[in-house]
């Protein structure tokens, strides 16, 4: 089978297309038939070394597809049933071996593009919005890299549930997306400084929570717009990793709070994999969520993928199709 592996760590070069054997599912393992595979920051990750895993090993942490083949412990799914995951390693391939508490089933009325694209990005909008800090309606939210992949749901998830919602972009085309997802005002911060326009949206009183997946360039100041006891949600670092932080701050700037969760966490039982999967497919299927799947790849031209999503050029979800 073909997949695409990192023998050492670097940059987009270090991933190589290579021909591997079919795997052979171990005694909790499903063999998966990859139809799509996400492809997301983790993986950039993964890649660069800044996340541990010991090459060679084959990228890619969230796709969907058919099993073709189970284990001999393997009970929670048969052979034809079309499932999805994430967070395991592998999925860059035509074939992947899974445990099978990981994976999850497609209900009907959601394709496998759909659930490869919607299972990282959308467990993630929906743990951050339910769970680590669990909007209400009334509240507001500033979210970051408003017209990303996990931007985009979580301002849609956050506007169901009756939030305003502030949004930061680049571009007046992220903008639109931004609005059209449901943002109530969108900065665009190459033009004007997001910490004096959010503080001038709210009347100087603040957002309740920050959602950031940017950083590095956003990190610092992300808590001069938080309301005293509000939350900043750092969830990823696409500008680069923060820099060094005194927890004094927290105290200066109005007793706030700051948590780094991660999906891997949120997920951590069977039970609230499959809750949170739910949710997300349930609002998919129930036209509540929309998908944006702005570009697929194929297997072959992965470099090519990450060099658009490190760039920041996307929008909405980018798929590798094997």
């Amino acid at each position: 089978m073909k997949a695409i592996q990192v023998k050492q760590v670097g940059g987009p070069e270090a991933m190589e297309m290579v021909d591997l054997p079919v795997p052979q599912p171990k005694a909790n393992e499903a063999v998966v038939k990859v139809a799509a595979a996400g492809v997301n920051f983790i993986d950039v990750y993964y890649r660069e070394g800044r996340y541990k895993a010991t090459p060679p090993f084959v990228l890619g942490q969230e796709a969907a597809g058919v099993v073709v083949a189970i284990g001999t412990e393997v009970k929670s799914v048969r052979v034809e049933d079309r499932v999805a995951w994430c967070g395991q390693l592998g999925a860059y391939a035509e074939y992947a071996a899974v445990p099978s508490d990981r994976l999850v089933a497609i209900p009907g009325g959601v394709t496998d593009r759909q659930a490869a694209a919607a299972m990282l990005q959308g467990m993630t909008a929906q743990y951050l919005s339910y769970s680590t800090y669990p909007l209400k309606a009334g509240d507001t939210a500033l979210v970051h890299a408003a017209a990303g992949g996990v931007g985009l749901l979580l301002v849609q998830m956050a506007h169901n549930i009756g939030a305003r919602v502030i949004g930061t972009v680049s571009t007046e085309e992220k903008a639109q997306l931004a609005r059209a997802a449901g943002a109530d005002e969108v900065i665009l911060y190459t033009q004007t400084d997001f910490e004096s326009e959010t503080k001038r949206l709210t009347g100087g009183s603040g957002v309740h929570v920050v959602y950031d997946s940017v950083g590095k360039t956003t990190f610092e100041k992300g808590f001069n717009v938080l309301r005293p006891r509000g939350m900043m949600v750092l969830f990823g670092g696409s500008s680069g990793a923060v820099p060094p932080f005194d927890p004094i701050v927290l105290s200066q700037k109005g007793s706030l709070y700051l948590t780094r969760p991660t999906l891997v966490v949120y997920t951590a039982s069977r039970e609230e994999l499959v809750a949170r999967s739910e949710a997300v497919f349930g609002m998919l299927a129930s036209g509540k969520l929309k998908l944006r799947i702005e570009h697929t790849y194929p297997l072959v031209e992965a470099q090519r993928a990450h060099r658009d999503l490190e760039g920041r050029k996307t929008t909405g979800k980018l798929l590798l199709i094997p």
